[in-house]
């Protein structure tokens, strides 16, 4: 097979790099993906670097025996424990494509209020999140805000209704009376409750993910590396998952399908 006709390879601790996914196809319709979800060792978000980084390590491994092009780490929390070292690893000859969150088009609303960043406690624990941070602190007030048990509800397929309504009320009402800026949603699974959150913040809030950047980032690297499918006809999507039961697959079809 041609090296430009290979799929393009994704990986998430589940099912949230399914979001990123969705804008890549937007991006870059005529590839073919290979998309493969850890939910069996989900969440990444309380485990130790190490551990993570043996995880994506893994999955890598997987997606490279499935012929992938390039590799999208479409997880905020595997992109900031390993994708130095996944870069320094295969860089020299495949896209390698991290994550993080989209703290820039935040600031650049300009809005008055707190900046509530929204992620896993080991996201917000890395250097890499906090060097992130240093950049606009001077131009805006960040506030990291942990979600422990969320990536939980959504891998669960919980991506509406009461029981998340509830979890995120309590997260934001605390901010609601000094005012909220913008939501940064810092972790891919995050997206999928984006609709919930909206009605919590009464839609008076923008809220921001790095998805899309994370799609035109891929096309711009795939180009460069002259590597992007010349095909006319639309790609195909494989999804597998370390749990390897239809409910997982199932689950990842009808967000991969969802209408946003």
């Amino acid at each position: 097979m041609n090296l430009e006709n290979r799929p393009i390879g994704f990986f998430d601790s589940g099912v949230g790099g399914i979001s990123v996914l969705k804008e890549a196809i937007k991006v870059l319709p005529r590839e073919d993906y290979i998309y493969f979800g850890d939910s069996k060792n989900a969440p990444y978000g309380t485990r130790s670097v190490e551990e993570v980084k043996t995880l994506t390590f893994n999955a890598v491994d997987y997606l490279i025996k499935k012929n992938a092009k390039a590799l999208v780490i479409a997880c905020n929390t595997a992109t900031s424990a390993a994708i130095t070292d996944l870069r320094e690893k295969y860089s020299d000859h495949m896209p390698v494509i991290g994550i993080e969150p989209a703290l820039k088009p935040a600031v650049e609303y300009n809005r008055r209020g707190k900046i509530i960043i929204m992620a896993t406690p080991m996201t917000l624990a890395e250097a890499k999140f906090n060097n992130l941070m240093e950049n606009y602190r001077d131009r805006a007030e960040i506030t990291p805000l942990p979600c422990p048990g969320l990536v939980e509800l959504i891998e669960e397929g919980i991506i509406e209704g009461e029981e998340v309504n509830r979890y995120l009320q309590k997260k934001v009402e605390p901010f609601k009376e000094t005012g909220i800026a913008a939501i940064v949603l810092g972790c891919t699974h995050y997206p999928f409750i984006k609709k919930e959150l909206s009605i919590v913040l009464e839609n008076k809030v923008p809220i921001i993910d790095g998805s899309m950047g994370t799609a035109k980032q891929l096309k711009r690297q795939l180009l460069e590396y002259n590597i992007i499918s010349k095909r006319e006809e639309a790609g195909k999507v494989e999804i597998s998952n370390s749990l390897n039961n239809n409910e997982i697959i199932n689950l990842s079809y009808r967000l991969l399908n969802l209408n946003e």
